[in-house]
């Protein structure tokens, strides 16, 4: 792949997506039996682009098996999921990427040893030259990465220092501003916040809202209510595989969106069991 092909996307050409009255992703009666364990149980979600939304819920909720499947991960057992409007399947991973739906774990997929450009291309170096003249178009790699950081608001300093001497909100930064670079339409980050700081978080955070105003649909999945109630226009809350509440933020308050991540009924039955004990 020469380093014409790796510049960016025809933006004269607007995606279907782009339609307000079109999700850009949706799911319909989604639901992942694992023998005979329900992991997740007739889901029906859009996600719309320039929107953040929240996935919510204790542990064992089934906010991961949702995500895993959105991206290509694992595979439903029943019902469909929808990219602009068409029914698709992702056989893996590496097939929702090329459609645009990208997945930021925890661990980042980052090489601590290898410099900042390099782990932005890892992977899909851009090339210069023809056949066996063909090497890694480091001066490009260098200017796109920064570039692309740029847009985000996001200074990192020396490209060529090693990745290991990022924070972990600045390593959140180059993950992020690498599946933008990419194309991503759906961003879907999985609890990019829970090892960090105060003021690391709040830089993440505002990141998120900076991918949602490019137009992206990010997925946010967090533990953390306050951090969700900053961000997030639009809330998923799921318990024991269900989805419960689908809710838009201005439905909502901090007191409210805890409330509902504790359990809801659930926390007022607990509370009346040990009065009563």
């Amino acid at each position: 792949m020469t380093t014409e092909q790796m510049t960016g996307q025809d933006e004269s050409a607007a995606p279907p997506s782009d339609r307000q009255d079109v999700p850009v992703m949706e799911v319909r009666g989604l639901g992942r039996q694992f023998g005979a364990v329900t992991a997740l149980q007739d889901v029906n979600v859009a996600l719309r682009a320039g929107e953040v939304t929240c996935v919510v819920g204790d542990n064992g909720a089934g906010k991961s098996v949702f995500i895993k499947m959105l991206c290509g991960l694992i595979r439903p057992s029943e019902g469909e999921i929808l990219l602009d409007g068409t029914p698709t399947e992702f056989g893996s991973p590496r097939q929702a990427r090329s459609q645009g739906i990208v997945a930021v774990y925890q661990d980042l997929a980052i090489s601590p040893l290898m410099s900042l450009w390099r782990n932005f291309f890892m992977g899909a170096e851009p090339v210069k030259g023809w056949g066996i003249f063909q090497r890694f178009d480091v001066a490009y790699a260098k200017e796109a990465m920064q570039s692309e950081l740029e847009k985000l608001g996001v200074d990192l300093g020396d490209p060529d220092r090693a990745a290991h001497t990022l924070s972990g909100g600045e390593r959140q930064g180059l993950a992020i501003a690498r599946a933008l670079y990419y194309g991503a339409r759906v961003l879907i980050l999985d609890e990019p916040t829970s090892a960090l700081g105060v003021r690391q978080s709040g830089a993440v955070l505002r990141l998120i809202r900076r991918a949602a105003q490019r137009g992206t649909a990010v997925v946010l999945v967090t533990p953390k209510p306050q951090h969700a109630f900053w961000v997030g226009d639009r809330f998923l809350v799921f318990q024991r595989g269900r989805l419960i509440e689908d809710r838009r933020s201005e439905t909502l308050t901090l007191e409210s969106l805890s409330y509902l991540m504790a359990g809801g009924g659930e926390v007022d039955e607990l509370e009346t069991a040990i009065a009563t004990a």
